[in-house]
């Protein structure tokens, strides 16, 4: 059987310093309608986190392997994917269901993008997963209209980085982010040019949403952190307002007092998600949608702020550094 080297875990799941380079690990061969690439740089995410710590629901059929964005080149096709867009040598970046902190893996076609000459191994590693996400929110969930007023929380997270950044290509009246620290909410709005933003760790930040707004409220709201921010949401929601929900930072239980009639009164729209669950047709919905923004990236329309790259080898200090919550943007590893 052939091996090759990738991110394991001691005993199955732990904290970071679980992680370890495993140089004995099953190469995987691509089923007919399946590319191999032989990956180049992956990006960090939250979920990997969660995954590792053994917290994070996978869904069925997928490589165990930690990972869900990269960069590489296509080192072999199936059968049925040689009739595709994509050829052995071309280099590219996608989305896959698991697997990225490895040598090798196997990916649906639909899920993959020519990376352009001009984007880096490590930028382009670090789109996927962040601007598939953030288009989600904003656009498939958040059903965004040209004029709407857009809310990003965790306003430093690369997704939300990113998502600053769509809204406003796309037409957004105003931009807000929320932080726990005020120096990443001023960065957001000096960096990525948003409006202004909120303390999320100082009661009553929903009432402030709407004195920023003239009293209208927030179109689109996007929200990372469940329980703690729910309340102030629905305050800072606009009429017809939509908050699609991405993430449960903050916790999954309401307070005993939490009063739901905002949902009533203002006619609100309150969505979940998770983009990895969803099946190949929907992701490659994203896919297309963000082949479209490639000449934003050329322009610098858009940009992917990395925070920093690690070599593979340190991926422990990788996932420490995403832990810390000190991250305004993007962590890559390069396989060396």
């Amino acid at each position: 059987m052939a091996t090759m080297r990738a991110i394991d875990i001691k005993n199955g799941k732990g904290p970071a310093s679980a992680l370890f380079l495993n140089s004995s690990v099953p190469k995987p061969s691509p089923k007919p309608t399946e590319a191999l690439v032989r990956v180049k740089a992956f990006g960090l995410n939250r979920m990997d986190l969660l995954q590792r710590e053994g917290k994070y629901p996978l869904p069925p059929n997928i490589s165990l392997i930690l990972g869900v964005e990269f960069s590489g080149v296509v080192e072999e096709l199936g059968a049925e994917a040689q009739k595709g867009k994509f050829k052995v040598g071309d280099e590219v970046f996608g989305l896959a269901y698991g697997g990225a902190y490895a040598e090798f893996l196997t990916v649906s076609p639909a899920t993959l993008l020519h990376k352009p000459s001009t984007l880096s191994w490590e930028t382009a590693a670090g789109i996927p997963e962040t601007f598939m996400t953030a288009t989600q929110a904003l656009h498939l969930i958040g059903a965004f209209k040209p004029g709407d007023s857009v809310l990003w929380h965790a306003g430093a997270s690369s997704v939300s980085i990113a998502g600053i950044q769509l809204s406003k290509l796309a037409g957004a009246s105003a931009v807000y982010v929320t932080s726990r620290t005020p120096e990443k909410v001023k960065w957001c709005v000096d960096t990525f040019g948003a409006a202004g933003g909120f303390d999320t760790t100082q009661k009553g930040w929903g009432e402030e949403a709407q004195k920023a707004t003239g009293g209208k409220g927030i179109d689109v709201i996007v929200d990372f952190m469940g329980a703690s921010t729910f309340a102030d949401n629905l305050k800072a929601a606009a009429k017809d307002g939509r908050i699609a929900n991405l993430g449960l930072m903050g916790g999954v239980n309401l307070p005993a007092e939490t009063n739901i009639g905002l949902f009533l009164a203002k006619r609100l729209r309150y969505e979940g998600s998770s983009l990895r669950s969803r099946d190949e047709k929907y992701q490659s919905q994203l896919t297309g949608k963000l082949e479209g923004y490639l000449e934003a990236f050329a322009k610098g329309d858009l940009e992917v702020k990395v925070e920093k790259v690690f070599d593979w080898k340190d991926v422990v200090k990788a996932h420490e550094l995403l832990e810390g919550n000190g991250t305004k943007g993007k962590v890559v590893c390069v396989i060396s």
